[in-house]
């Protein structure tokens, strides 16, 4: 079966629990009304259901090839990504100003998830597009703005990031690529990049490539990067793309999943490339887009555990074995069966709901310049991105766990979103170090955003205790035991911190499931049974997350080396 676009839910969350109509009461974004909120996710919904869905096996089985020096995409993508790009979802955020709609990130963040959860591999694709056009925006010259993107926002050409070097991943300040100024306002830019997605494509007329690289006279360190605009083909005076750059793709690299998206070894000879922003701050440039696509990768992992969770419970349906309890036909009518499905759908809706409010506190930032908006959106980044991940590989895994053997055989597809969705745990930043994002730069605050966070989740739980008594206990404890760890955590060593990130963060994360599901109960008491699990069978592992979180970094360096390799 192919995945259906999850819009009810997507729209159930906007209105009930992270308060969309709070956006559109913005100046900005006035013109995102009920009806054309409901309008653009009918619609993204129909477009990714008919036209991307029925893509996602095909990626699989046929990958990306390189041929003559060209990437060739995947059977079907240029029918999927014309769909896309006509659609005009590419820019759904953009600015009007160069042929964007204009509309709140949420609702591309909706899009996105919903494309993601249609076939991963080709959604890769406009989700890199998006990032630069708001690098671009955010950086550029106008010059730059009014070449690349109105062609960028249209779809006819499409971006990359080009960070990564063999000797310098995660750590960017070790990369060696160079830019020598040509003497005429352009650069030659030099170096070898890999991990490059969809660095290569016969689905656009150029390929846009945001290239990190040091000038001369550049210090050492993140310090000394500045960013670049280096085109595939060199625009001409007109604007068409004119001659070949100096540039091409080496290989493409042979993945455990997302077999439709090549994954490129860029090599770049004095390729010819154009300044983004200040010298030597193309760090700050290339976060701007990496921010968006760290919530956008977040979204990745939502949307493939919604299409896995759809085809393991219609699998579990129809697969009958042995009576069950309840006398239902099929292995749901199993406990264990419909635990493993309650508690899927409970992760889904939880990362769903987290992510849609980190869009929204973009949102409300972008519109009001408010710093505790923005704030909050630096805050739910890391957690949105780690958590949509993490329940994307949860869930995936309990997809094959439901199928059964037939999960193993390939046939079925289920072991295609496990294997798809793992990537989403390791770039954009790996979720450990989104961890250590967290309880770093974002508690540096004194963990002001964090304690104004956990404080509206408790009021939420307080005020919910007249109706629902049970449950909101529950989330209110579970939000003073997160901060009473936050206020230890800020006690103590940088180290001692990092040991315990990803355990902190997991802990944070379920706290705010636990609060979007008791205020969904709250809005609507046919959801009150999926809370009740998210609540009472899921929250409850906040705690044992939260004490290895005040566990420290000393036990860990106990160990050697030689006691880890065994």
């Amino acid at each position: 079966m192919t995945a259906r676009a999850p819009a009810t839910d997507q729209k159930f969350i906007l209105d009930h629990v992270v308060g969309f109509a709070e956006i559109a009461a913005t100046d900005r974004f006035a013109e995102a009304t009920p009806d054309t909120v409901q309008a653009i996710l009918a619609e993204a919904a129909r477009m990714s259901d008919a036209e991307v869905a029925p893509l996602n096996r095909a990626g699989d089985l046929t990958p990306a090839r390189l041929e003559n020096g060209v990437v060739r995409a995947s059977p079907g993508y240029d029918r999927g990504y014309r769909a896309i790009a006509e659609g005009g979802w590419i820019g759904v955020s953009a600015s009007p100003d160069h042929g964007g709609m204009g509309l709140p990130h949420t609702l591309a963040t909706c899009v996105n998830e919903m494309l993601a959860g249609a076939c991963l591999a080709l959604q890769l694709k406009p989700l890199l597009s998006q990032g630069q056009i708001e690098a671009l925006e955010h950086h550029a010259s106008e010059e730059l703005k009014a070449l690349y993107l109105p062609k960028l926002i249209s779809g006819e050409w499409s971006g990359t990031m080009n960070l990564t070097e063999p000797q310098a991943g995660s750590d960017v300040g070790a990369l060696r690529a160079t830019a020598v100024p040509k003497g005429d306002g352009s650069y030659a830019v030099t170096g070898q990049k890999i991990f490059i997605t969809w660095g290569d494509s016969d689905l656009v007329s150029n390929v846009c490539h945001l290239v990190l690289a040091r000038l001369p006279e550049a210090a050492a360190g993140t310090r000394g990067i500045s960013l670049f605009m280096v085109p595939k083909f060199l625009p001409d005076e007109n604007g068409a793309p004119g001659v070949a750059n100096s540039l091409k793709v080496v290989s493409l690299e042979h993945k455990l999943g997302i077999h439709g998206s090549p994954t490129c070894v860029m090599q770049f000879d004095g390729a010819t490339g154009w300044l983004v922003g200040a010298p030597h701050k193309g760090m700050a440039a290339m976060f701007t887009m990496m921010n968006n696509a760290r919530l956008g990768v977040g979204m990745q992992g939502v949307g493939v555990a919604e299409a896995a969770l759809q085809q393991a419970t219609a699998f579990a349906v129809e697969r009958v074995q042995g009576p069950t309890a309840e006398g239902v036909p099929g292995i749901i009518g199993h406990a264990d069966v419909r635990r493993m499905l309650a508690e899927a759908r409970a992760q889904v809706f939880a990362a769903r709901a987290i992510g849609l409010a980190c869009a929204k506190a973009i949102d409300m930032a972008t519109a009001t310049a408010d710093p505790h908006w923005q704030a909050r959106a630096a805050l739910l980044t890391p957690i949105a991105k780690a958590y949509g991940t993490e329940v994307g590989l949860t869930v995936a895994d309990i997809g094959v766990q439901v199928h059964g053997g037939m999960g193993f055989i390939e046939e079925t597809g289920a072991a295609q979103y496990l294997r798809d969705v793992k990537i989403t745990a390791i770039y954009e930043g790996t979720n450990g170090i989104q961890a250590m994002d967290l309880v770093g730069r974002k508690l540096s605050d004194a963990g002001e955003a964090a304690f104004r966070l956990i404080h509206e989740v408790e009021t939420t739980a307080a005020a919910a205790r007249a109706d629902l008594p049970e449950l909101a206990t529950e989330v209110w404890q579970a939000a003073e035991t997160l901060r009473e760890t936050t206020e230890a955590l800020l006690a103590m060593p940088l180290n001692d911190r990092f040991a315990g990130a990803l355990p902190y963060l997991r802990a944070f994360a379920l706290v705010l499931g636990g609060h979007a599901h008791l205020k969904a109960a709250l809005a609507d008491p046919a959801r009150l049974a999926l809370a009740r699990v998210m609540i009472r069978r899921l929250l409850p592992g906040h705690a044992a997350l939260l004490d290895q979180a005040r566990e420290g970094a000393e036990g860990l360096y106990a160990l050697t080396p030689e006691m880890l390799g065994g």
